[in-house]
């Protein structure tokens, strides 16, 4: 085409692909339940197609605002409501959210159509910001929403170097507590069940352990590594390939509680006493750490301060008052317990 423009898309060109008029695509980014399914698909090709990025200070004279927030987690339900760490995250956000009269939108995604859906969903702008979990290393979600010209906020991490502003916790110093702790009670071969190394935070926690074995000159030893999944079931296989690689295992550090639990059950079908032949240290001081039998030494992260702090922080970013890039790691703490 000659004479195509250069500079940013405007309404009119996103309207005049789509089909429809100027304040169709208005309603459409403003979040308007007056627009049939239809065209709001079209509106929603066009931005993508065009790369439209809405005016966020316009609106927000406007007071465009839709006062809604949606908490992304790109897992399945059973993961969601199997693992406490997630109840916890929702409870956090949805308290300080609550405080400030935001409504909360959970979103779960767990194929490619979901996201596509999710994605056109952003475009139609219907969301003030997104806070998002769980995400893998690789990941584009975090910058395709910032992208869209929406306020984004990570509960973790992808990498050391996440651009996006993000509240972690100390996952290195969890790991490194665990062995100082295991090796302080005189356990020399001590695993670990890791989460998937995908996760940032999974691949931070072994680190840890790695630092705690060096520390205290035990020999590294890769057979006392067994990769799992963040679920009791992962944790179950990866306790058996622990056991079958090295039966003379004295303490096993797991990434998670729940994988925790499900390593006790393999120990005990072994035969294996805790914590009189193999002591056990999980992360997270869930509830399912102090019901166990016994109960279970635990790192504890705050979890639903995470969960507060991410949200507060978006809504900083919403206001336009949060400093640019916020970053906070909020530090853990080993709880002992009869475990160890």
């Amino acid at each position: 085409m000659s004479g195509r423009r250069t500079g940013r898309p405007t309404l009119e060109e996103v309207a005049a692909l789509a089909g429809v008029g100027r304040g169709t695509v208005s309603r459409v980014i403003n979040g308007s339940p007056r627009v049939s399914d239809r065209a709001r698909e079209a509106v929603g090709r066009a931005v993508d197609e065009l790369g439209y990025v809405p005016d966020r200070a316009a609106r927000a004279l406007a007071g465009a605002r839709t006062g809604a927030v949606a908490l992304v987690i790109p897992e399945p339900e059973a993961r969601l409501f199997a693992e406490p760490y997630f109840l916890d995250i929702v409870r956090g956000v949805g308290a300080e959210l609550g405080d400030a009269d935001v409504q909360l939108l959970l979103t779960l995604i767990r194929d490619g159509r979901e996201r596509q859906r999710f994605e056109q969903y952003l475009s139609a702008q219907r969301v003030d910001g997104v806070l998002l979990v769980s995400v893998r290393a690789d990941d584009p979600l975090p910058d395709l929403v910032r992208e869209r010209g929406l306020p984004a906020v990570l509960g973790g991490r992808r990498s050391a170097r996440e651009p996006v502003p993000h509240v972690d916790s100390d996952n290195v110093g969890a790991g490194r507590s665990a062995v100082e702790h295991l090796t302080g009670r005189g356990r020399r071969r001590i695993a670990t069940i890791t989460g998937p190394l995908d996760l940032y935070a999974a691949r931070c926690r072994l680190d840890g352990y790695r630092q705690g074995v060096e520390a205290a000159g035990l020999p590294a030893d890769e057979r006392l590594v067994a990769v799992a999944d963040f679920t009791e079931a992962g944790g179950r296989r990866a306790m058996r390939e622990l056991l079958d690689r090295r039966p003379d295992l004295d303490a096993v550090f797991a990434a998670s509680d729940v994988m925790a639990a499900g390593a006790r059950g393999v120990l005990r079908e072994a035969g294996r006493r805790v914590p009189e032949d193999v002591a056990l240290v999980g992360v997270d001081d869930s509830a399912i750490a102090r019901l166990m039998d016994p109960p279970l030494t635990s790192v504890r992260q705050p979890i639903e301060e995470m969960g507060r702090r991410t949200a507060r922080v978006l809504l900083q970013q919403i206001a336009g008052t949060a400093p640019e890039p916020h970053r906070v790691v909020l530090p853990t703490r080993l709880i002992p317990r009869a475990s160890t």
